[in-house]
C-alpha cells in the first residue's frame, strides 16, 4: 500500500519522534510504501529513515523551491512546481493518507484532503496519528462541527484518531481490505 504522510520537518521532541518513528517501520516492514513531502529534515527524516531502515520504499514529492533539502536516496522523488501541486501529486499517489504532528502547512493539508474526501473528490482512508495528544483540540472542533451539523457526513467516515503508530497501521490495513 502506498501510504501519504503529511507531517513536519522541524527537529520535535521525543514525544513525537517516537511514535512516528514506530510507526514508519512498521510502514516499512509490512512492505508499504511512504508517499512523502521528500524533506531530508525533522520529522520527515526520522520517517523516511525508518521506513527505508525497515525495508519499506520512499517515494518523495518535494516542490523546485526547496530541491535543496530533498532525499537523495529516495526510491523516486519528484519535483512539483508549488505547493498546490505537490498536495494533489501526495494524494493521487496514495491509497490512504495519515497526518502526524506538524505546523500550519501539516494543518492545511489535513484540511484539504478531508474536504476532499468530504465532497467525495477521493475515498482514501485518513488518519490523524494523535501523538501526545497532539490532535485532542482538533477532534474537540470536529466533534463540534459535527453536532452543529456543519458535517454532512459523520465524522467518523472522514477521518480515524489513531494514538499510536500500532492502531494507524491496523486501521489503514483493514481499511484497504475494503476498498
Amino acid at each position: 500500500m502506498n501510504i501519504c504522510v503529511f507531517l513536519s520537518a522541524a527537529d520535535l521532541d521525543d514525544r513525537y519522534t517516537r511514535p512516528a518513528r514506530e510507526f514508519a517501520e512498521l510502514l516499512g516492514r509490512g512492505g508499504h510504501t511512504l508517499v512523502w513531502g521528500g524533506s531530508e529534515s525533522g520529522l520527515m527524516k526520522v520517517v523516511a529513515d525508518g521506513v527505508q531502515e525497515a525495508g519499506g520504499r520512499l517515494v518523495g514529492v518535494s516542490v523546485e523551491f526547496m530541491a535543496h533539502q530533498a532525499r537523495k536516496n529516495a526510491d523516486e522523488m519528484v519535483f512539483a512546481r508549488d505547493l498546490a501541486e505537490r498536495k494533489a501529486l501526495l494524494l493521487e499517489k496514495a491509497d490512504a493518507v495519515v497526518i502526524m504532528v506538524g505546523g500550519m502547512g501539516t494543518l492545511d493539508e489535513a484540511t484539504e484532503i478531508l474536504e476532499l474526501k468530504k465532497h467525495g473528490k477521493h475515498t482514501k482512508p485518513v488518519v490523524l496519528l494523535n501523538a501526545d495528544g497532539f490532535y485532542d483540540g482538533l477532534r474537540q472542533q470536529f466533534l463540534r462541527m459535527e453536532e452543529e451539523g456543519f458535517l454532512p457526513i459523520p465524522l467518523t467516515d472522514l477521518v480515524f484518531f489513531a494514538e499510536d503508530g500500532v492502531g494507524a497501521l491496523a486501521y489503514l490495513e483493514e481499511s484497504a481490505g475494503q476498498l
